[in-house]
């Protein structure tokens, strides 16, 4: 059809898209997941992305505003961008106790106790700002740097770029994600080979005992399922060298034999009763109310020791407080804190933190003033794109430091703004690539993931 309509053009344009993915398969030498040289030096071999979905409140966690306190109760000055605001809201101060921690002095809550103790490994980024108010814009903005197009996600583009060190593990791994606010579009590949999408263990609100990397057993034994796939293998293969180079079918070669290999390695990596007491101890494993993130992380440690190159570790859509913030920010901290912490502390004894990335933080912050949704409730606080914080720790990123500043009151960055294009630009800088060159050929244009845009911010590289 497309060779006799229209002159033919639409079939050139057809057999050249094919083209640049053959060109792109040839380049993996047939293996699309081998280790690949970055573009340079890394200082980060691998990361983990700790998301608290939702969207923390900057200025009751990492981003102390006295001015809060102070003027209490007042509008925003004349001059501030209010925006999405509601004109009537006042300025509402912390309800939580801020404290200098470890030698640097970073200033951080009370509810984060135990990460408090690591702020000397922290790096924070206080001027973060981001597009989209909505939870479904800022989260695919965060994940795959688009806020309304289909674009791979962060996770695939680093599986890309370096490939995996395990070839019986998948290189990208979310644990417990959420169905909502851009769901599997979120650790998904689009127009990349389906083989660089993520792995997905279990799901949001689902218990970690309970979650298990679907279809990893067949039931069958294994000389009979490798006959078995060996002949759907054959039937792929034979369809793949009748049409041409299709990057779909090529992912669902490479998926099932990667979903083979799994079954030899897998169910021991996510198997965590392997681990001592002390160690399951300190993470909060079966203890309440941190035995479910505590299991998350503890599995993502053991992820990324045997060669896993990201993991995103999922809180859940828990951090949306638009009412009655001390209590579900108290909550959700007294869940979370023990199993960072202990994370940091166990990466950092096994030699790993250094060479590994650790990333915290959510889509966006919330607005200095208070929300009150109904009558007699206890406020909250609404999204904030324009100004919020995140931290890194360990993969070559400045600990004990402070970079960018909100206003007096938190609402918009104003110092040494940090855009999402400028994080992702410099989260692959730390691991040996150059955003600018990591580049996939689709629809007749190079795609990035920092697209147009983007700087990477070297004031916070060791």
């Amino acid at each position: 059809m497309l060779k006799r309509c229209g002159c033919g053009f639409g079939y050139v344009a057809f057999t050249s898209l094919f083209a640049d993915i053959a060109r792109i398969a040839a380049a993996a030498e047939h293996n699309p997941l081998a280790v690949r040289d970055p573009h340079f030096t890394p200082r980060a071999k691998r990361v983990i992305f700790l998301f608290m979905h939702g969207g923390p409140s900057h200025v009751d966690t990492f981003d102390y505003k006295p001015l809060l306190t102070r003027d209490a109760g007042k509008s925003l000055p004349s001059g501030f961008v209010k925006g999405f605001l509601d004109p009537n809201a006042k300025l509402a101060p912390s309800p939580f106790e801020f404290k200098p921690s470890g030698q640097s002095g970073l200033q951080i809550s009370e509810i984060f106790p135990e990460i408090s103790k690591c702020a000397d490994d922290l790096c924070l980024i206080r001027s973060m700002n981001t597009n989209g108010q909505d939870h479904t814009q800022a989260i695919l903005t965060l994940n795959t740097g688009s806020e309304s197009q289909v674009r791979p996600s962060m996770g695939a583009w680093i599986l890309y770029g370096l490939g995996t060190e395990n070839q019986n593990l998948p290189g990208f791994v979310t644990i417990s994600p959420s169905p909502m606010t851009g769901g599997a579009q979120n650790y998904g590949s689009a127009f990349l080979p389906a083989v660089y999408q993520g792995t997905p263990i279990g799901q949001a609100n689902q218990p970690l005992t309970e979650a298990q990397i679907r279809h990893i057993k067949s039931g069958l034994p294994m000389s009979l399922e490798r006959q078995q796939l060996d002949f759907v293998q054959e039937l792929n293969r034979a369809q793949l060298a009748k049409t041409g180079p299709d990057d779909q079918l090529d992912g669902v070669i490479e998926s099932y034999e990667l979903a083979f290999r799994m079954q030899t390695e897998a169910p021991e990596v996510t198997d965590i009763s392997k681990e001592s007491s002390e160690t399951r101890s300190m993470y909060g494993v079966d203890q309440t109310p941190t035995n479910d993130f505590a299991r998350e992380c503890l599995l993502a440690r053991r992820l990324v020791e045997k060669g896993v190159r990201f993991v995103q570790v999922n809180h859940a859509f828990k951090w949306d407080s638009h009412q009655d913030l001390e209590t579900q920010h108290r909550r959700n901290a007294s869940e979370v804190d023990q199993p960072i912490a202990a994370l940091l502390r166990d990466l950092k004894s096994r030699g790993m933190l250094k060479d590994t990335l650790v990333i915290w933080g959510g889509e966006f912050g919330r607005t200095p003033t208070a929300q009150i949704i109904g009558k007699g409730d206890k406020f909250g606080r609404d999204h904030n794109p324009r100004g919020f914080t995140m931290w890194l720790a360990g993969g070559g990123a400045k600990d004990g430091f402070s970079y960018g500043e909100t206003d007096d009151y938190g609402f918009q960055a104003v110092k040494d703004k940090v855009h999402m294009h400028d994080l992702h630009a410099t989260i692959l800088h730390l691991l040996g690539l150059n955003h600018e060159k990591l580049t996939f050929r689709y629809a007749g244009r190079d795609f990035r993931l920092t697209d147009v845009r983007g700087n990477v911010v070297k004031a916070i590289v060791a």
